[in-house]
């Protein structure tokens, strides 16, 4: 059996590759997350539509997403909706399934928050006149969102930790870059390490980001607009 050692030069030739991976990484986790955040938001606000249809129809949406697998789901987005004549990149799919799938985490989140308001709020809102619209952006939402902050913090690591799921179709992130590169110099050791590694220090880096920004969050939150 062969000894198992650590090869400095074989590590340091593949890193740059392996980096390349990490910007693909770090590009679907980001806008997947910009996604997430504009379903969750919407998400959140038709769960508490007065209309019985659009807030069952927005439950029934947010449970069947969370009770499946995200990889069932980019396999879904990747194979069956080009027979319905929608093509998408590996990228474009995977940050379309990590949008929606915690978008639907998200939801909850917000509207926990949302509904965490104190009811002088809204009772406040509501002798100033304010329309609806005024309420939830001016009063509601920047209060809300300081309570969703750490939640919403690692919503968005989790989903970074899962985007190795999206190697299956095909998307050269780090961890396929990784898998490739040991099958070719029949080297995983390296490769693998330097991912975790890797993941390791990106995650840390956003965990150490959100808790900044908590500290520095106001108690009656930034105004929207």
């Amino acid at each position: 059996m062969d000894e198992l050692y650590w090869d400095w030069g074989f590590a340091l030739e593949v890193l740059p590759v392996l980096l390349q991976g990490a910007k693909v990484t770090l590009l679907a986790t980001l806008l997947g997350s910009l996604l997430a955040l504009v379903v969750g938001v919407v998400l959140a606000l038709l769960r508490r539509s007065r209309l019985h249809f659009l807030r069952w129809t927005a439950r029934g949406v947010i449970e069947f997403i969370r009770s499946t697998p995200l990889l069932i789901q980019i396999f879904f987005i990747y194979y069956i909706t080009p027979e319905i004549g929608i093509n998408l990149s590996p990228l474009a799919t995977g940050v379309l399934a990590l949008g929606l799938h915690y978008g639907c985490y998200l939801a909850e989140v917000f509207r926990a928050g949302i509904e965490g308001v104190d009811h002088g709020q809204w009772e406040a809102a509501r002798a100033l006149n304010l329309s609806r619209f005024h309420t939830y952006f001016d009063v509601v939402f920047p209060q809300a969102l300081r309570a969703a902050l750490p939640a919403t913090g690692n919503y968005v690591i989790a989903m970074f930790k899962e985007t190795p799921q999206l190697s299956a179709i095909t998307l050269l992130e780090m961890m396929q870059l990784a898998k490739i590169i040991g099958s070719e110099n029949f080297r995983y050791l390296e490769p693998l390490t330097l991912v975790g590694v890797l993941y390791l220090v990106f995650s840390l880096i956003a965990a150490i980001a959100v808790l900044l920004l908590e500290r520095k969050f106001p108690p009656e939150g930034f105004r929207l607009r």
